[in-house]
């Protein structure tokens, strides 16, 4: 054995080696201590070398940033015509200045292939904009005719209300008058009596042919013509509940003849 070998049984030698857990194999743990060394180096070597896509794209740039040389035989002939360096392409050096940048496709797709996909998605994104104003002019339509439906049936039910007031103090007045029939059935209120007549004036109706039936008035209008009957026979305005002395009267002090003018 030679004298600057360890004697692998001397204490020396087992000093130099790590502690191992009891019943662990020595076998198996320098097989994973080979193991990480291996990995270990194999780190280092990647992180020393540069990918081959790194190095072109370091070499393309350090080239694209240096300006062409007299060796390149396009730049020669250039000068030879009397151009500089730094000048504007051209006759009169208005032309380009720099070269045309360069466009390095790093896919597989074919030329074009990005106006492409630029065009289609602005189409998209057009159409869901339209969609978009579709929807919301559709929901401020819906919402308009709600609101408008919503302001009739008000008016209607207002009108109806109005109406019955009108026709009890029609009542009231006429009978003052010593008025013992209305003008119209529907100036006063209606009693049973009168339902049962308008029951069976309905069944004459249906009977008839619907060219010679009259068009029925409305809430509105019933309103409209009895409050001009008011007015104009007692001088009584139900929006003021007031009946006034005359026509000149309830000219100057009532507002007016509808709903809004006493608002």
């Amino acid at each position: 054995m030679a004298d600057d070998e360890d004697d692998y049984m001397s204490d020396a030698f087992l000093k130099k080696m790590e502690e191992v857990r009891p019943g662990v194999p020595m076998v198996k743990r320098v097989k994973a201590a080979l193991k990480r060394e291996t990995l270990h180096k194999e780190k280092n070597e990647k992180n020393r070398q540069k990918t081959y896509k790194e190095q072109e794209q370091e070499s393309r740039e350090a080239l694209l940033h240096n300006s062409i040389s007299n060796e390149n035989r396009g730049f020669a002939m250039l000068q030879k015509m009397g151009y500089k360096a730094g000048q504007g392409l051209g006759k009169d050096g208005a032309g380009r200045v720099e070269p045309i940048p360069l466009n390095i496709k790093t896919d597989r797709g074919g030329i074009g292939i990005e106006e492409v996909k630029k065009r289609k998605a602005e189409e998209k994104l057009e159409h869901y904009r339209r969609k978009v104003q579709v929807k919301q002019h559709v929901e401020k339509q819906s919402l308009e005719d709600y609101r408008a439906r919503m302001k009739i049936e008000r008016e209607e039910r207002q009108a109806e209300g109005d109406l019955r007031r009108s026709q009890r103090a029609c009542e009231q007045l006429d009978s003052q008058k010593h008025i013992s029939v209305p003008r119209e059935s529907w100036y006063w209120p209606e009693t049973d009596c009168d339902k049962e007549e308008d029951d069976d004036e309905e069944t004459e109706a249906k009977q008839e042919n619907e060219e010679d039936e009259e068009e029925e008035l409305t809430a509105v209008d019933k309103l409209q013509i009895l409050t001009s009957y008011l007015r104009g026979v007692h001088f009584y305005c139900i929006w003021c509940g007031t009946t006034y002395n005359d026509e000149e009267d309830l000219t100057s002090n009532c507002p007016g003849d509808s709903a809004a003018d006493h608002d």
